[in-house]
């Protein structure tokens, strides 16, 4: 019994031993750091499989900075999470230095959300410049009297903090600043108007609020460039002519292939009516209406009729017998 007494301690002996060995660089560059921890926590966060050296120097920054709010357990919780504690340590400290207002629990749901942190801080610190569109691009404009103006713009922003989570991104900044200039170039009544004073636009999309509900606040819109493109409303007004003249086209068409249609129709009549006529005489004289004179005077009307239209289907017109 007292050999297994006294093998048990020399195992107990030799595992602290061991311990101590591979955590006291470690615990002691913590304790000397200001930010003291337990050689039991560190051997917790192996059995946890968390990296204990990236935790322990993560709460070191954090107190050499002045944040020691911030324990080891907060830090191991947001790495078991997923999140990255490097950057995170850094946008921290970053946001503090700048007198931005952050809190560690905002921080956290930021990183965790899939957003960069430390760009984002940054960028609220160093506003930078989004072109709208892209440098290849331009945004296509009509002014009130139809002409075209092709605009580049360069729009100045800083990152929201308050709203980053949940915020629209870039794209829809971008989205927005052109859909404000469209809309402030087409309330020109002249493109003169916009090339005489290009601050306008920018003033104009600036009252909208475009960042409303984004993770950016914009400073500043810049018209980079202007440039004069095609006639837009002389082109609609040519090709609302030509398609107004295909109607009256059409219309006309329909028209004369309405006439030519009566015609034929009154022409079967006269045939069908002419063809009654023989029948009508032969009654006329059974019931002695008419006489055989009647019937010459009658036959010559009608030779001297079937005559005239001929000369007039030949173009002919009869002319005076000279004396």
């Amino acid at each position: 019994m007292t050999n297994i007494l006294f093998f048990g301690a020399i195992g107990l002996i030799a595992l602290f031993g061991l311990i101590f060995i591979s955590y006291f660089n470690l615990w002691f560059r913590a304790f000397v750091s200001g930010a003291p921890i337990s050689l039991f926590s560190l051997v917790g966060m192996s059995l946890r499989k968390v990296p204990s050296k990236h935790i322990v120097d993560a709460k070191i920054c954090l107190t050499k900075a002045g944040i020691k709010e911030i324990s080891f357990n907060d830090l191991e919780t947001h790495y078991l999470a997923g999140g990255g504690i490097t950057q995170l340590v850094r946008a921290y400290i970053a946001a503090q230095k700048a007198r931005i207002s952050l809190d560690w629990r905002q921080a956290t749901a930021i990183d965790l959300a899939g957003r960069d942190l430390f760009d984002a801080v940054k960028t609220s610190v160093n506003p930078k410049v989004i072109n709208c569109p892209s440098e290849a691009e331009t945004i296509s404009a009509v002014a009130g009297n139809g002409i075209e103006l092709l605009v580049r713009a360069r729009v100045t922003v800083r990152t929201n903090i308050a709203q980053l989570i949940g915020g629209a991104t870039e794209e829809t900044v971008i989205a927005r600043v052109g859909e404000g200039i469209v809309n402030a170039i087409g309330s020109a009544d002249s493109h003169f108007d916009v090339l005489k004073a290009p601050q306008s636009i920018s003033e104009a999309v600036l009252e909208k609020g475009l960042d409303d509900q984004t993770a950016f606040e914009i400073l500043s819109i810049d018209i980079a460039d202007i440039t004069v493109g095609s006639n837009i409303g002389a082109s609609l007004q040519t090709d609302q002519a030509a398609a107004d003249m295909k109607v009256a086209r059409a219309k006309a068409e329909s028209r004369k292939s309405q006439a030519i249609a009566l015609e034929h129709e009154y022409k079967a009549k006269i045939k069908e009516n002419e063809a009654k006529i023989p029948l009508a005489i032969a009654r006329a004289f059974e019931n002695g209406n008419l006489g055989i004179m009647d019937y010459y005077k009658m036959g010559n009307i009608q030779a001297d009729t079937k005559m005239r239209d001929a000369l007039s289907q030949e173009g002919h017109v009869a002319q005076p017998e000279a004396n």
